[in-house]
């Protein structure tokens, strides 16, 4: 049965609007856990924009489940997680001027220097996942880097706009979680899903782990953080 990771960057995106100390991301990681969440993913981007390295330190104390860090393959953030020591690095492709991430890494054009990131990784007992498309050659790459999983990058599903077009990006997810589980990977899956268009997915065998941040935090502002989590959690466990 798959399990959700909530992702509680933009609890940190409200904080940092007003430069304060509120919504706390630790806090908000902290119910989401009670309320079902099986791992807490946050990204730690360069620019610092939302998730803090204090608010890092913090998670690692204090998340009983899985702390997932979402980061760039440099060689800062390496160091990080290598001295914080997540359970899992997710490597992501980051701009500066982009408003989340665009698209998945490309493994393909990148191989050596994700194998190197992923090696360092490895070193300090911490379990690594890619976020790229669902297209065999970068899923076929991310087994040659030395991965333990992949994370297929839903957005261009979650952004179809008719039926015909969300039934050929479908098809390409199920697909890439077929080779992905035939390589001996991991698969996860995120970007842009929600209550109504993760339905179709959760149909799909093979997915261990949905990363769901945005549309959980837009409806905890409506409904409390307790009742969206649990919401979330039931659809993603449904018969």
């Amino acid at each position: 049965m798959a399990k959700l990771g909530l992702n509680v960057d933009h609890i940190a995106t409200v904080r940092q609007a007003r430069g304060g100390t509120e919504p706390d991301p630790v806090t908000a990681a902290a119910m989401g856990e009670l309320a079902g969440a099986e791992g807490i993913t946050i990204h730690l981007r360069e620019d610092r924009r939302h998730i803090q390295d204090r608010d890092l330190e913090i998670l690692r104390r204090t998340v009983q489940t899985k702390l997932n860090l979402e980061m760039a393959a440099t060689d800062e953030m390496v160091g990080i997680a290598c001295r914080i020591k997540p359970e899992q690095c997710t490597l992501v492709p980051e701009k500066r001027q982009e408003l989340t991430t665009e698209g998945g890494l490309d493994v393909v054009g990148n191989l050596a220097a994700i194998t190197k990131a992923t090696a360092r990784l490895h070193e300090a007992g911490i379990l690594v996942s890619l976020f790229v498309d669902p297209t065999a050659a970068q899923i076929r790459a991310s087994k040659e880097s030395g991965a333990d999983a992949i994370e297929i990058h839903t957005g261009s599903y979650a952004e179809a706009r008719d039926e015909q077009s969300r039934h050929h990006e479908l098809a390409a997810i199920r697909e890439a979680i077929r080779l992905g589980n035939e390589l001996g990977l991991t698969v996860h899956a995120g970007h842009g899903l929600n209550y109504v268009n993760i339905l179709p997915l959760t149909g799909l065998s093979g997915i261990e782990e949905f990363n769901i941040g945005h549309s959980i935090i837009s409806r905890a502002m409506l409904v409390g953080l307790d009742r969206a989590v649990r919401e979330m959690v039931a659809l993603i466990r449904r018969p």
